[in-house]
Parts: structure tokens; C-alpha cells; sequence
């Protein structure tokens, strides 16, 4: 063998070496995928998705998809194969790690996040229905999360309603930790709630805070809710967190408080968080969302307008799905009320 020769050899056993050193490390990127749909006015397991009590409903039909996507778990790291693969997977897409996990954020503390989100989503979401149909709500200071292994858990629940701490009553969800630490690290709290319709007086034990241990907590993240006339929730039964099902979540509710299908018996699917006024705000993955209603059945798709640009790009054929721009709940209202009458009426488009 030549000299040459040999160190051609050598040279291409190094890059082997190499290359397979650099697949067997992790890269801090993240793969999200198309994920699961959920009809919100189907059932999850036994149940229905949306429950009312204390008001008529209707019956209905056709199906309002909620749609997610499938990230990479925050306690998996992904290799360089996997990355790419991803990268050229029309239907996935990749992200640097630190865009969907910041790096000061635990597992724990990404699931909790995307609890609370989806606790809040739910409740605007309901709100959202709610004005739409003429009803004025109070808003009310509650328990958005509970932290497992916490002083508070099994004692306090999301979506008890605060009246007072340690004896002073509750105005604003600011107040609810300067209250909290009258009672000083290892002493009882004292919480006075209303939880299904009931007052209740819960007495918690506090811990120090991971951050500051002078700083006294039992474990719950407080924020705003409102004050419902009659009793609606949702239930989804499922590991589904964020806020981006806001819209369909409100379509859903109004569909079952009003007569008749809102849909006209379509596969409707769509995405987008809503506030108590019903104005549809932006979110992530939009092109595996449609993806994922596509494959699902449905053969429209709500869009948020700050997604439009992205959402057009989608590897979907629009002539079999049709992409909606919805603004406003109400915008997407009166989208299903002409596409129930009309599958070819002119409807709000992205471009």
C-alpha cells in the first residue's frame, strides 16, 4: 500500500470516528411534530369536553377540532440523526431548545406553565362564549395550579375562589402573596374559599421558598378568573397543556348554548388563543397543526392572522382543507354560519 494511499485511509477512518462521535452527542434542538385532535364537542373518555349546568343546551352536530403538536420531551435530548431527519420532514419542524425550554425552567415548572396556561385558556375561552352571547362577568381572584408535593396539595384545588387570607379580604390576585407572608415560614395559613358554590376555610401549613428562604408559599399560582352565571367547564381528560385551543374552546361552548349546528354538520378544525373580548391572538406550530387536522378530516381550518404568513406554507393540499383568517370569535361565528349555509361562500382568507 501506498503512502498515499494509507493516509487516504487513515484520513477516512478519523471522519468515520468523527462522525459518529458527533451523532452519539446530544444538540440542543427540539423536534415538533403533528400531534393528536380532540373534538371539543365530542367526549373524552366518559364524559363530554364541555359541561353546562344550570342552562339549556342544544344538541349538535359535525365536529370543532381543537389541534396540537408533539414536541420533544424536556427531559430528552436529541442526536444529530434525529435532528436532521426532522429538518428534512416536510411535516415536522425543528427549534433551538432554548425557544421552547428556557434554561432556567425545570420539567416540573414547564408542566406547571402549561397547566396553568391551559386552566386560563379554558376560562377566557369560556368568557369569550359568554360575552359573545350578552353576559356581563365579574371577574374573581382564583387558584390557577396547584404544585404536586406542595403544603397546598389535596388541601387547595384550581379554580377555588379566594375571599380571604389570613383574614383579609381577597381584591386582586397581587395582594394574595404579601397576605401570605403575615404568616411567616413553617406557620399555618388560613384561606377562605368557595369552591363548588360552598365557603370553605382551609388552613395550610407554608414552606420556605426554593428562591428566597425567608420568603413563606404553599405551592399554588394565583391569577384571574371570572365569575360564571351558571356552571360551564371543559374537560379534556387528556396530557394537553398551553393556551392556543382558546378559540376552539369558545366556539365549542357556543355551539352548545345555542340552537342548531354551528358548523352544519362540517369536520372544522383551528387554533388560536382568545381573550374575554374575543380577539384570536397568535401561536406556535401552525403548520403541524393544520397538518394534523388534515389528517384528522377536517376540511376547514381556522387561522389566527398573526400565523397567515407561515400557515400558507403549510405541506397540505388547500384544495382539500380550507384555511380561514379568524380576528375575533365573532369573525369566526359568522365564518361557520355562511360555510354551514354555503361550502363555497366567500370567506376571510390569509393572503
Amino acid at each position: 500500500m501506498s503512502r498515499r494511499t494509507l493516509a487516504t485511509v487513515v484520513v477516512a477512518a478519523l471522519l468515520l470516528v468523527l462522525v459518529a462521535v458527533v451523532a452519539l452527542f446530544p444538540v440542543p434542538y427540539v423536534a415538533m411534530s403533528p400531534g393528536p385532535t380532540v373534538d371539543v364537542l365530542g367526549k373524552a373518555g366518559s364524559s363530554q369536553v364541555i359541561d353546562v349546568s344550570g342552562h339549556q343546551t342544544y344538541p349538535t352536530k359535525g365536529d370543532l377540532r381543537m389541534v396540537t403538536v408533539s414536541v420533544t420531551n424536556p427531559t430528552r435530548e436529541l442526536r444529530l440523526p434525529e435532528v436532521l431527519w426532522a429538518w428534512f420532514d416536510p411535516d415536522r419542524a425543528v427549534y433551538p431548545r432554548d425557544v421552547i425550554y428556557p434554561p432556567n425552567q425545570s420539567a416540573q415548572d414547564v408542566e406547571q406553565q402549561s397547566s396553568v396556561q391551559m386552566v386560563n385558556s379554558q376560562d377566557t375561552a369560556i368568557a369569550a362564549a359568554l360575552t359573545e352571547l350578552g353576559y356581563h362577568l365579574p371577574l374573581q381572584v382564583e387558584v390557577l395550579a396547584v404544585t404536586k408535593g406542595a403544603p397546598a396539595d389535596g388541601r387547595l384545588k384550581v379554580h377555588d375562589r379566594l375571599l380571604r387570607v389570613n383574614g383579609t379580604p381577597v381584591r386582586n390576585a397581587g395582594q394574595v402573596s404579601t397576605l401570605l407572608q403575615r404568616s411567616g415560614v413553617g406557620q399555618t395559613a388560613t384561606f377562605v374559599v368557595r369552591r363548588d358554590n360552598r365557603k370553605r376555610t382551609v388552613r395550610v401549613r407554608t414552606e420556605a421558598s426554593p428562591q428566597d428562604p425567608k420568603k413563606a408559599r404553599v405551592g399554588v399560582e394565583i391569577g384571574t378568573g371570572y365569575d360564571f352565571p351558571f356552571h360551564v367547564s371543559v374537560r379534556l381528560g387528556q396530557d394537553i397543556g398551553g393556551p392556543s385551543a382558546g378559540l376552539m374552546f369558545s366556539l365549542g361552548v357556543y355551539d352548545v348554548l345555542t340552537p342548531g349546528a354551528l358548523t352544519g354538520g362540517a369536520d372544522v378544525a383551528g387554533t388560536g388563543t382568545i381573550d374575554e373580548h374575543g380577539h384570536v391572538g397568535p401561536i406556535g406550530g401552525i403548520q403541524q397543526k393544520i397538518v394534523a387536522a388534515k389528517r384528522a378530516g377536517a376540511t376547514l381550518f381556522f387561522v389566527p392572522p398573526g400565523n397567515c404568513r407561515s400557515a400558507e406554507h403549510a405541506p397540505v393540499n388547500k384544495d382539500e382543507i380550507r384555511l380561514v383568517k379568524a380576528t375575533t370569535m365573532h369573525s369566526a361565528v359568522s365564518s361557520l354560519h355562511a360555510y354551514a349555509r354555503n361550502r363555497s361562500a366567500t370567506l376571510p382568507a390569509c393572503s
